[in-house]
């Protein structure tokens, strides 16, 4: 019994270790936790040492995590859970209302979801309704009023200084390894629907070249693939299918991103954008604790 009560599991420790598997490393940890990565290693070591293995495979070759870490990362998601769950119901206010929230695809494919459910339990009587869209439709809900706030995807230089950034992404040229570039005519394009600002963006950096093409460098784009899923898009490039722009929480490793023969891509934000009405409490809160949760841990993390 002695022993056990000399071990802890330090919350920062456990975020850490969490932060490592979710970002895929340490270095890209301590960057989304703005930690160095001499510090990241040394909480790392700490809980090592309290509980007398090794968490972190240091092997070339070997699996990020050992056996023992992958055990507490399971672990450490529910405890991480409740704690940040208990500290919130602590400092609740009452709050009552209803909000109109618009969220993208792929936010929804992410932990916003578990931010959104604890959300409703610490605030059971904040009724809130959520609609799923392409970002430039959200925008147009929230100029027309028909939303309170949207958490939106849109390029760097289209922020405005009322919106809250969350984090920030780079936007990339991928395909398959085996589908060749032609050198003259045109490159398939895997493209989401008209709605999206990636398509537009793509589809007028140069000349019109027919009814669905762009061109750069001599280099014509012809729509071949059209989703609006992000699933979709993915499945489409690592069939081969075409050439896709997806930013980097979509990336496989079975994707090669191109670095030549195409222009680079604007840098992305993920926002939330308010309408232009009177302060909300209820929305307040609400996006007080996105921002926070997600500034925790770099970023949104897809869900597994």
């Amino acid at each position: 019994m002695r022993e056990l009560n000399n071990r802890r599991l330090e919350i920062d420790a456990l975020r850490v270790l969490s932060a490592i598997r979710n970002h895929g490393g340490v270095t890209r940890a301590a960057e989304a936790l703005g930690l160095s990565q001499s510090a990241v290693s040394h909480k790392i070591r700490r809980l090592e040492t309290s509980l007398g293995c090794d968490l972190l495979s240091r092997r070339p070759g070997a699996p990020l995590f050992t056996a023992e870490g992958e055990e507490l990362l399971d672990y450490a998601a529910r405890i991480l859970a409740l704690h940040d769950e208990a500290l919130l119901s602590l400092s609740k206010t009452a709050l009552t209302g209803r909000l109109m929230l618009g969220l993208t695809e792929d936010t929804t494919c992410s932990d916003l979801a578990r931010i959104l459910g604890r959300f409703r339990r610490l605030h059971p009587a904040v009724s809130v309704r959520t609609r799923v869209r392409m970002s430039t439709v959200l925008r147009a809900m929230l100029e027309q009023g028909e939303l309170d706030a949207a958490i939106v995807q849109l390029f760097t230089h289209e922020v405005r200084p009322a919106d809250v950034v969350l984090f920030r992404e780079s936007l990339f040229w991928v395909k398959h390894p085996d589908l060749p570039l032609p050198q003259e005519g045109a490159v398939p394009f895997l493209s989401f629907d008209e709605n999206c600002f990636y398509r537009q963006w793509a589809l007028t950096f140069g000349q019109d070249a027919g009814r669905e093409g762009g061109r750069h460098g001599g280099m014509v784009l012809e729509t071949v693939f059209e989703c609006s899923s992000a699933a979709g898009i993915v499945s489409a490039v690592t069939a081969g299918l075409g050439v896709a722009l997806l930013n980097e929480r979509h990336l496989r490793p079975d994707m090669q991103v191109i670095a030549d023969g195409l222009p680079q891509p604007p840098g992305l934000a993920y926002v939330v954008r308010r309408a232009r009405k009177v302060r909300n409490p209820a929305l307040d809160t609400l996006v007080a604790e996105i921002r926070s949760e997600i500034s925790r841990h770099g970023g949104l993390v897809l869900a597994s």
